[in-house]
């Protein structure tokens, strides 16, 4: 072995200690951000040392697509909104997928990749990448608000699955024939970005965060196969280390559902009427002097922030509204859903960004047993993650589903922009409850308000 290809392969070796490193830190808040730097430092680092690889060649070209990439990474970094970062995930991630194709159809079109095991994990990976891709584009279009609602064809699982048998079938026929036939491969490619695009098409708000997981998880499989095919570890060790640790992130938010994945993609939650009883009652509205006041005077209050914080952008008035109350001498916790939001970890991000210190925010499991002693829960645009339906409803799409216990609390208050019904189509059993009452408008003019009135009560 070469001094160069020792080298490289060190590098190489460091590459995945730094990965695993990072990935590990990103388990907890706390040291999510050192987690990021050392991934992104692992991964500069594979870059370099793959520029030096003895049979790269075009590194004009390399260093060309480097910088426009890596260009309009960091501008649209600088940018983008942290309402706007479940798109910006699901894009970047089907980039990734678009990637791992695009290597194979290279691959294919140079006539380099022999032998029936690369073969097959060349096909394999295009299919899985190309899938990823279009899927990932159609997550990217509802979360912009391009695509306004989720699309259904007629026989919509007799089309995924004909569709998925079909581009199967095609690429088992490419891989047995150990022959490069163009026209093959071109249905091959086409097949798979259509099947993508209409698994996605119907799949509505509710079930988008387990998707993009799901699409993450895809991504990283098919660059892990094309690194294989291509001999690179740098390839093979992220495409591992991306794909387990979104197969697991997958079947965890999935869990948080008490969804199973094959429900999530042929029974979807499309955002259409769905089943379920008929629910009793009325909504009682209160203003936002009336809602400071009982916040003001509790001795607990728990805020559960949902998709409606977001699109308001809300999270730093919510944030100020909790140290108003905490100056008060009212304890204040937040209190999170795992698939609030439209990407995981969606509520984490922002109200990280607003300051709110990592041990005030709770997750469903370390809080639920709380919300019976809970003078306060004000619940800020979340729906479905706090229907009580979800416990009694065997009729509902959403039964079973593990939920924040919001109900249980003495006074519920719910900032909500209108009547409608949540991403599952169905009523809220809360928003009729007793002990609920509803603050109608943009969350955040509505807790701009709430704000307002505490301190007028402070005098």
């Amino acid at each position: 072995m070469t001094t160069v290809r020792w080298l490289i392969d060190a590098s190489y070796f460091v590459v995945a200690v730094l990965f695993i490193l990072g990935l590990k830190a990103m388990s907890s808040p706390v040291t999510a951000r050192r987690g990021i730097v050392w991934a992104g430092v692992g991964m500069v680092l594979a870059t370099v040392v793959t520029l030096f690889s003895p049979d790269m060649r075009n590194h004009g070209l390399i260093l060309v697509a480097l910088a426009v990439g890596g260009g309009a990474a960091w501008w649209s970094g600088k940018v983008v909104k942290m309402t706007d970062m479940p798109q910006m995930v699901a894009i970047y991630n089907g980039m990734g997928g678009g990637a791992a194709a695009a290597i194979a159809a290279l691959e294919f079109a140079r006539g380099e990749i022999h032998g029936l095991v690369p073969t097959a994990l060349a096909t394999l990976g295009a299919l899985i990448g190309a899938v990823s891709f279009s899927g990932s584009c159609i997550a990217f279009a509802k979360l912009q608000g391009l695509m306004e609602r989720a699309w259904r064809l007629p026989a919509q699982n007799a089309v995924n699955v004909l569709l998925a048998v079909v581009t199967i079938a095609l690429g088992i026929v490419i891989v047995a024939s150990g022959q490069i036939d163009v026209r093959s491969i071109l249905a091959f490619f086409v097949l798979a970005l259509v099947l993508g695009a209409v698994v996605t098409l119907p799949i509505g708000g509710a079930d988008m965060p387990v998707v993009i997981s799901l699409f993450n998880a895809f991504t990283g499989l098919a660059v892990g196969f094309e690194g294989f095919v291509l001999n690179n570890p740098a390839l093979i060790i992220a495409g591992i280390v991306v794909g387990a640790a979104g197969t697991l992130l997958t079947q965890l938010m999935a869990k948080a559902m008490n969804r199973p994945i094959r429900n999530i993609l042929f029974s979807p939650i499309s955002g259409a009427a769905q089943a379920g009883g008929t629910v009793e009652g009325t909504m009682r509205e209160v203003s936002a002097l009336d809602v400071a006041a009982v916040m003001r005077y509790a001795q607990s209050v728990v805020v559960v922030p949902g998709y409606g914080m977001a699109v308001a952008g809300a999270q730093n008035k919510v944030w100020e509204m909790a140290q108003l109350l905490e100056k008060a001498g009212v304890g204040v916790r937040f209190a999170i859903h795992p698939v609030a939001g439209r990407m995981p970890g969606h509520m984490n991000v922002l109200l990280a960004e607003a300051g709110v210190p990592y041990e005030k925010i709770f997750d469903l499991e370390e809080i639920n047993a709380d919300f019976p002693s809970v003078d306060v829960a004000l619940v800020i645009g979340a729906n479905d993650v706090v229907n009580p339906v979800a416990r009694t409803d065997k009729s509902s799409p959403i039964y079973g589903m593990p939920i924040l216990d919001v109900d249980r609390a003495h006074n519920v208050i719910v900032i909500k922009r209108g009547k409608g019904a949540g991403y599952s189509g169905i009523e809220n059993a809360l928003f009729f409850a007793e002990n609920c009452r509803m603050c109608y408008g943009s969350a955040q003019g509505v807790v701009a308000e709430i704000i307002a009135q505490i301190k007028a009560l402070e005098g």
